[in-house]
């Protein structure tokens, strides 16, 4: 018989819905789920996936299909080196358990064909959810954000099998999401609560009689709690508009670099203007050329990240990573087996450093991090020069 403390039994018009609650890097889980469909010989299997998530999970060339160029350009490499980085976190600890990551999903899909189910994508599109993610985070959240995932790929070798089963319990996970909501309210409202609602939605309007759900036990008690309250879908597949600060920035910055330097010009004389362009080049250039460094980029990509940054951070157009992440594209030309070995590569660290294409997403990131830093460390060195 299955196991009742993980299966939830909801009702919703003429629906009787079997919520079966996982832990996604577990052994048990894909067992559990296996006997619940085999048991209960559903008309409808819900698993908790999109269908980004679904073809990457069952179509193992779909990388292949990757236009990194037209990735950069549409401003997507960071939201495609987040997506690998989760996975990368999920890989490392199914790898020390000896599990593949989302095998209980698999196994939903594998025994809801036996049975003759119908199958559900249940799951918001996981670009939509890291864009509102991006988006409605504050800066300080995206670096506490950014530090907890380091300090939890460092304390991978702690996990054991019975801790990722404990996830399951009702108790610890309350006290888990608590923890999240404490310490990163916004993306516990993007990652957690949004998707609860989506998922309540998308299963109980889901066809069929009788209903087997499958998803992360982290989002049972939310959907519970929005079972049976109406639910925006639209509201939630939208794209949030971008934050007013960034135009600001994007063009406020620019002027007030030129500004200055007039300023100085006027004020100061040709040689306090002198040194402020001085401070904005070395700055600027200096700290985009190491991110394009820190990224392994090669030599040439290095230095074009050093001539385009001083320029490119004057033109709100154009980012000094794109020229930077184009070239190392050009130069390093990943090959169909850079995207063959990309589920092994990021499973290390020293993997995302060699694969050439999480390599290139690197490079964008990394100097459009330094470049942005280059700006904000220049402008107090410009006033004190002209002060």
């Amino acid at each position: 018989m299955i196991q009742e403390g993980n299966i939830h039994r909801l009702a919703y018009q003429d629906k009787d819905v079997i919520l079966v609650g996982t832990a996604h890097i577990s052994r048990e889980s894909a067992e559990l789920v296996k006997r619940a469909i085999a048991e209960e010989s559903p008309d409808t299997v819900c698993v908790e996936l999109c269908r980004s998530r679904y073809e990457s999970m069952t179509q193992r060339k779909a990388w292949q299909d990757t236009d990194l160029i037209k990735a950069i350009k549409e401003k997507k490499a960071f939201l495609l080196l987040s997506n690998l980085m989760l996975a990368s976190f999920q890989k490392k600890i199914g790898q020390k358990l000896g599990i593949k990551p989302g095998q209980e999903m698999l196994q939903a899909l594998e025994t809801a064909e036996a049975v003759g189910a119908d199958i559900i994508l249940a799951d918001r599109e996981i670009r939509v959810t890291l864009a509102r993610t991006w988006r409605l985070m504050g800066l300080w959240t995206k670096v506490k954000l950014f530090a907890e995932f380091l300090s939890s790929v460092g304390n991978l070798e702690e996990i054991k099998e019975e801790d990722i089963e404990k996830l399951k319990e009702q108790d610890v996970l309350e006290a888990l999401l608590a923890e999240i909501g404490e310490s990163l309210p916004e993306l516990r409202r993007i990652l957690i609560d949004e998707r609860d609602r989506y998922l309540a939605y998308k299963i109980r309007t889901a066809p069929g009689e009788k209903i087997v759900a499958v998803v992360g036990a982290g989002h049972v008690p939310g959907i519970q709690q929005y079972w049976e309250k109406p639910v925006d879908i639209e509201s939630l597949e939208q794209m949030p508009p971008k934050g007013r600060l960034i135009p600001v920035l994007k063009w406020g910055v620019p002027a007030l670099i030129c500004a200055l330097i007039i300023l100085g010009f006027f004020t100061a004389g040709k040689v306090a203007a002198a040194h402020m362009v001085t401070w904005w080049l070395v700055a600027n250039a200096s700290l985009a050329g190491l991110g394009a460094a820190l990224a392994l980029g090669h030599p040439l990509t290095i230095l074009c990240a050093v001539l385009a940054s001083p320029l490119t951070s004057l033109n709100p157009m154009i980012a000094a990573g794109w020229v930077a992440g184009l070239v190392e594209a050009l130069i390093g030309k990943p090959k169909v087996k850079d995207f063959e070995k990309l589920p092994e590569d990021i499973a290390s660290l020293k993997g995302f450093w060699r694969n050439k294409i999480t390599r290139v997403l690197m490079v964008v990131v990394f100097t459009n991090v330094g470049s942005a830093l280059g700006a904000f460390v220049a402008i107090p060195l410009m006033l004190k020069v002209l002060a």
